[in-house]
């Protein structure tokens, strides 16, 4: 089971900018890929980006692209999601997961609000 602990939550003004961290407690990070949902009240979870084991693959919800910048540090077990140009509509939880075959752990997810 990898333990996450995200950061970087908090409140920002329409098209300011955050950047999040999700720290990993786990022997194999770099054999994990990492992602980034969110969830906003009385939606689903949607995935937001998702970095592969090396960082050499990134993918993006459309919604994010061109704004959203994911990425890894395998030497701090460490993924990042730099948000620029933020939006109301960015507000949610963010929840960091880790992958690996069947094997999933979320962290308990930080809280983004964009708002004027």
């Amino acid at each position: 089971q990898v333990q996450l602990v995200e950061s970087g939550g908090g409140l920002v003004q329409p098209g300011g900018s955050l950047r999040l961290s999700c720290a990993a407690s786990v022997f194999s990070f770099n054999t994990y890929a990492m992602s980034w949902y969110r969830q906003a009240p009385g939606k689903e979870r949607e995935l937001v980006a998702t970095i592969t084991s090396t960082g050499a693959t990134k993918n993006y919800a459309d919604s994010v692209k061109g704004r959203f910048t994911i990425s890894r540090d395998n030497f701090k077990k460490t993924v990042y999601l730099q948000m620029n140009s933020l939006k109301p509509e960015d507000t949610a939880v963010y929840y960091c997961n880790a992958a690996r075959g069947i094997l999933t752990s979320w962290g308990q997810g930080t809280q983004v609000t964009v708002s004027s």
